[in-house]
């Protein structure tokens, strides 16, 4: 009998929009597969106008209108508040709640939020909740997984049912005021901001309300909301994943620049709610610089950093998973517990039958392919053929580099029986079972070889 399905209670609600009652009941059009006869059903035309028609009509008046100076400089200060609208308001402040902002403060961040043209605080904020909470996963709303022109932009112009998005719990954004009157009132802040007002500006401060128009509204908007998409795409395609690579996020100053200091993504997925994407001073984040200021001022409190110490395990276990992965494509031979045990007069008579074995440390090594390679000369290492050389190897001749040690362990045959074997089975046992790294290797650290031995002590020769 098929067991049911257990409802857990997670705390959190399906996503229910504020300025239309919402039907769960109807079918969706994104769980249905796009034809010839619907593929018009399927496009958010609403998103399309503003983020490609919109911008589309922008260029081609680009063409006519030339740029005045102030109008640019205009757009460029224009384009960078948005932009902190959307890294240090939508961003850190609402959807990871990672400082608490003033009344002022959050009015401006949501007024000028707006004026980037990338939906609501509570819209965007959900939705960026649930890529966080499913990462790489059918209910991560721009997964990477689908490629990296969806995560970009096909995600915004293709429908995607809500029901199908992962939960997440937006009370907190319910209960602030401010995020509930843009929500409310997002279409018309909208275009008030996004083109009315940088229209106004340029056509009363100067006289160009053409190219504020075009300029300073809809280009503007165009490239900011395409460098925002940046993190939802380029930041999961390209960099480095300095502190965990099971999920796609990526740190990389490209990004970094774009993206007013968003492009360190593989930290911020990482300890999602530091107000920081940029822990190094050196390091691209505006956008952390500006927070911190305005803390300075009073603006901002209570700016959240992980300690120092998770940042530090986190990146010291990414580091040893890339020494892990690199060490078990090295050859370290074959493991002592694996090897063959040898009687020393069966090392000896093989020895004497042309098989060129060694005896160092009870392991018993095949040195054949290396006689020729001798730096010390074929002299000094044949003489050691048919014999036991761990002092010799151990500087009762010469004290053998570490190099020497590891190249000498991928020539191990057997283990010497008659008592050692014990002691070397010791160490299998202490490499095998203490001494492993995450691929199941075992580790073999710089001078722990099992052929190196305390150095042999001189014995003194007395006369009586």
């Amino acid at each position: 009998m098929a067991r049911e399905a257990v409802s857990i209670d997670d705390g959190t609600k399906d996503y229910i929009p504020l300025r239309k009652k919402y039907n769960s009941k109807e079918p969706h059009i994104a769980d249905q597969p796009m034809t010839w006869g619907n593929w018009y059903k399927h496009i958010n035309w609403l998103n399309c106008t503003f983020i490609l028609f919109i911008p589309f009509l922008g260029c081609i008046g680009a063409y006519y209108t030339p740029l005045q100076l102030y109008t640019g400089i205009f757009a460029v200060v224009y384009y960078a508040n948005a932009g902190l609208g959307i890294t240090a308001g939508y961003h850190r402040c609402w959807a990871h709640s990672s400082y608490k902002a003033t009344l002022p403060l959050r009015i401006y961040l949501a007024a000028a939020g707006v004026g980037a043209g990338q939906g609501s605080i509570r819209w965007w904020s959900r939705g960026h909740r649930s890529h966080h909470r499913y990462t790489d996963t059918v209910k991560d709303p721009y997964s990477v997984q689908k490629g990296f022109w969806y995560s970009h932009i096909g995600w915004m112009v293709i429908k995607q049912n809500p029901k199908r998005i992962g939960r997440t719990d937006v009370t907190d954004l319910d209960a602030d005021p401010v995020v509930v009157w843009q929500h409310t009132h997002y279409i018309k802040s909208a275009l008030f901001m996004c083109l009315v007002f940088p229209t106004v500006v340029c056509g009363l401060g100067w006289g160009d309300w053409k190219g504020g128009f075009i300029y300073a509204g809809i280009l503007r908007v165009f490239f900011i909301q395409q460098a925002t998409f940046c993190v939802n795409s380029l930041a999961h395609w390209i960099g480095e994943q300095p502190f965990d690579d099971r999920n796609s996020p990526r740190d990389h100053v490209i990004t970094a620049f774009v993206t007013l200091g968003e492009g360190y993504h593989n930290f911020h997925h990482e300890f999602p709610s530091d107000y920081r994407n940029a822990i190094q001073w050196w390091q691209y984040d505006p956008t952390k610089w500006s927070i911190w200021v305005w803390k300075q001022l009073g603006l901002a409190y209570d700016l959240k950093q992980f300690r120092q110490n998770e940042i530090d395990k986190g990146r010291i276990q990414q580091l040893q998973k890339k020494l892990d992965q690199k060490r078990a494509t090295l050859d370290w031979g074959t493991p002592l517990d694996q090897l063959p045990v040898m009687d020393w007069d069966e090392f000896v008579a093989e020895a004497k039958n042309g098989r060129a074995l060694v005896a160092i440390g009870g392991v018993i090594h095949d040195i054949a392919s290396f006689i020729k390679e001798h730096p010390g000369g074929k002299a000094f290492i044949s003489s050691a053929v048919g014999k036991d050389a761990t002092a010799i190897f151990n500087g009762g001749v010469y004290n053998h580099s570490n190099a020497a040690h590891n190249l000498l362990s991928t020539m191990r045959v057997a283990v010497l029986r008659g008592g050692c074997e014990v002691e070397v089975w010791k160490r299998a046992w202490s490499e095998s079972k203490m001494l492993m790294d995450s691929t199941g290797r075992r580790i073999v650290r710089a001078g722990d070889q099992v052929t190196r031995t305390a150095q042999p002590v001189p014995m003194v020769s007395t006369v009586s």
